[in-house]
């Protein structure tokens, strides 16, 4: 008799081989997508608990398109992003001021729409960010980054690189660039404190056009930004790259949905600072240095020397 996999595993018959007067029928709860059969009761019992027993948590979470786990969403989307249409319900929820998760080319990361003060503040508290750790901006192009920032760096003809032209080279990409932050950019994204608390100012903000299928299409549909912080265990202090374990963990602390995009690699972006006189890499990750990139231990001086940029005025 063929077999059906479940969660990846020949547990059950499958529907062709059954006879024809089989009825069929779905269980609301607690495994609202298990399919069970009129057949007698301990062999559906077991087939349950081995399945129970091997993956629990994927269970939970990952089995139906779209579930609701105490007022979550979770939806599962290719990770080449063939089917983007799930992301309509996530879409419409961020429009409402919805905190959630969705995979960049990087790490997964919690976003909320850039605009909504309500959302920056719920998700402070979700992830527990302490009031002077900063917040990037997630963009869709670089209209987007021209908006809430002042820009980057031109060139003025005196040995100063224009950097615009290398950056277009390498964005989208894993890599968060530091720039001054502009008077379009909300006052919680360049502000940390609370109503009763002297605010400090922040003129810099870290903006990213990540090169990621499902990431694009977000942003796209939305046609906005969205505030990002990168998802961490809070106890470990590690990346979160598996969506059903982030889903465990920042569930029960009040995420609105979960974008499930597959299990990432850790490895975060590469953070290059721009506000000053050289572009300086503060964090070396998954974007590689580049030849017009200066790291903290090298000689600054080597940025100004014509030819270190072929590739900006090509």
């Amino acid at each position: 008799m063929a077999e059906t996999k479940l969660y990846g595993h020949k547990l059950i018959p499958s529907l062709s081989s059954l006879p024809s007067s089989t009825t069929l029928r779905r269980h609301v709860a607690p495994f609202p997508s298990l399919v069970s059969f009129n057949t007698p009761k301990p062999p559906r019992l077991r087939v349950l608990s081995m399945a129970i027993k091997r993956s629990p948590k994927r269970l939970k979470y990952s089995a139906p398109r779209f579930t609701k786990e105490g007022g979550m969403l979770y939806v599962e989307v290719d990770e080449l992003g063939a089917d983007t249409w799930k992301l309509e319900p996530v879409i419409e929820l961020l429009k409402q001021g919805a905190v959630g998760v969705i995979p960049t080319d990087t790490v997964y990361a919690i976003v909320c729409d850039l605009k909504s003060n309500s959302a920056i503040e719920r998700l402070r508290r979700i992830k527990n960010i302490e009031p002077s750790k900063p917040l990037s901006i997630l963009c869709c192009s670089l209209r987007d980054i021209d908006t809430y920032t002042t820009g980057f760096p031109s060139g003025d003809g005196q040995g100063h690189a224009d950097i615009f032209r290398a950056v277009k080279h390498c964005l989208p990409g894993p890599y968060t660039f530091i720039l001054t932050a502009s008077k379009e950019l909300p006052k919680q994204c360049v502000r940390y404190g609370t109503k009763t608390a002297k605010y400090a100012s922040r003129k810099k903000v870290g903006v990213r056009m990540p090169d990621d299928a499902i990431c694009q299409a977000i942003l796209e549909k939305i046609n906005a930004p969205l505030i990002s912080t990168s998802v961490r265990s809070p106890k470990e202090n590690e990346w979160m790259v598996d969506p059903v374990v982030i889903a465990d963990t920042y569930g029960p602390e009040g995420l609105d949905f979960i974008v499930d995009g597959g299990v990432r690699v850790a490895d975060p972006s590469t953070v290059v600072d721009m506000t000053g006189s050289y572009p300086k890499i503060t964090r070396l990750g998954k974007g590689p240095k580049l030849h017009w990139m200066v790291a903290e231990d090298e000689d600054e001086s080597a940025f100004y020397v014509e030819d270190l940029m072929p590739s900006a005025t090509s």
